[in-house]
């Protein structure tokens, strides 16, 4: 399957999750929506990390994440790092290395993240999927695909957010007006993998 169709796919699927995620006309208001603090970063596929071993140049390494999920490193060889918090991974890779270094202390940062995925959909000039900066928000995603067209109103413009697999999807509202003020919550909202937004 072609990178095309994968798109198109994610597009259409998304689509229909826009239609199906709540009944029209129930929607949470920005307003009354709780901003919650930024998560412990989780490593993901195409991640870069900078995994450095204290006094220990030739075993450091700048690592990709793998597409299995893995990285390579010195004496560790393949390492499971996607889905773990740099903490953690730094905490397996010390114990790993104490085979083999005497005291390793090891730190994993990030150097380059994966870019953010989400949908936007409905009236706006180019419905689709857009890639994204980590912590965009609406307006960057808004922009990403050509802006809103004359026909959207205003003030109906959603994000659909499943926040957990045993958790009911929530369809929170923002205005054209709310999302412009710099300093408002709208404006504040980040975006997260998988979230839909949708202008009416």
């Amino acid at each position: 399957m072609n990178r095309r169709t994968v798109l198109a796919a994610a597009v259409f699927a998304s689509v229909a999750l826009a239609g199906c995620y709540t009944p029209s006309g129930v929607f949470l208001p920005i307003e009354e929506y709780t901003l919650a603090p930024a998560p412990q970063y989780i490593i993901a596929v195409g991640d870069v990390l900078q995994v450095r071993v204290f006094q220990q140049d030739n075993v450091s390494s700048r690592v990709r994440v793998r597409a299995d999920g893995k990285v390579s490193l010195p004496f560790v060889n393949d390492w499971v790092a996607a889905g773990k918090t740099p903490g953690v991974l730094g905490l397996e890779l010390q114990t790993r290395l104490k085979d083999f270094i005497n005291n390793p202390v090891v730190t994993v940062s990030l150097e380059e993240s994966r870019p953010l995925t989400v949908s936007v959909v409905g009236e706006v000039v180019r419905p689709s999927l857009v890639t994204l900066d980590p912590g965009a928000g609406v307006l960057q995603a808004i922009a990403a695909a050509g802006g809103l067209t004359d026909f959207a109103q205003r003030e109906g413009i959603f994000v659909l957010r499943k926040p957990g697999p045993d958790v009911p999807p929530i369809r929170v509202r923002f205005t054209w007006e709310a999302l412009s003020r710099g300093e408002s919550k709208a404006a504040r909202f980040m975006l997260a993998p998988m979230d839909v937004i949708v202008a009416e």
